[in-house]
């Protein structure tokens, strides 16, 4: 998995690139929530789940159909007004946690059609370094590694998104 850190920079990023100009305050945490509350599931491991089974690390939890019904669930709670542009975005950011994951370089993969097939995937190029879990192991050069990895693969064109999309808005401004 790529780090929360670097889950956190895609929200941001697409929060600033295409989130509507007036969102409310509480529109930031939730927007940062739904990019790393799939690795909730880590916690599996704490009740015994193992990391194959469809409620473990990488589980129902990482697929777009949990980020589907969370974010009926989030515009449901937060966001009457818009509420399709809200429903969109939260969603496409949960679903970018699965995507990012299975660019990665280790696990058993993602199951991104979870519920309806329980088989794991990784795409077929996987450029980023997968993250350790746990902070001890994060801070050694395993982490550092995934860091300089993220920073490429996952930064880089997370800023890039957001000059252009500046760069349009400013265009269609003048």
């Amino acid at each position: 998995m790529p780090s929360v850190i670097s889950h956190t920079v895609v929200a941001v990023a697409a929060g600033v690139a295409f989130a509507p100009q007036e969102a409310p305050g509480r529109f930031w945490p939730l927007a940062i929530a739904c990019s790393i509350m799939a690795d909730a599931d880590s916690l599996a491991f704490f009740f015994g789940i193992p990391y194959h089974h469809v409620l473990g690390h990488r589980g129902f939890f990482h697929s777009p159909f949990f980020g589907f019904l969370l974010s009926i669930l989030l515009v449901a709670i937060f966001f009457r007004d818009r509420w399709f542009i809200y429903f969109l975005f939260f969603f496409l950011v949960y679903a970018s946690h699965g995507i990012l994951d299975a660019f990665t370089s280790g696990g058993l993969g993602i199951a991104l059609l979870s519920p309806f097939d329980h088989t794991r995937y990784f795409f077929p190029w996987t450029p980023i370094m997968v993250s350790p879990i746990g902070i001890k192991a994060f801070f050694s050069q395993w982490g550092l590694r995934v860091m300089k990895s993220e920073l490429l693969w996952i930064w880089l064109p997370s800023f890039l998104i957001v000059i252009v999309s500046r760069v349009i808005r400013v265009i269609e401004e003048g």
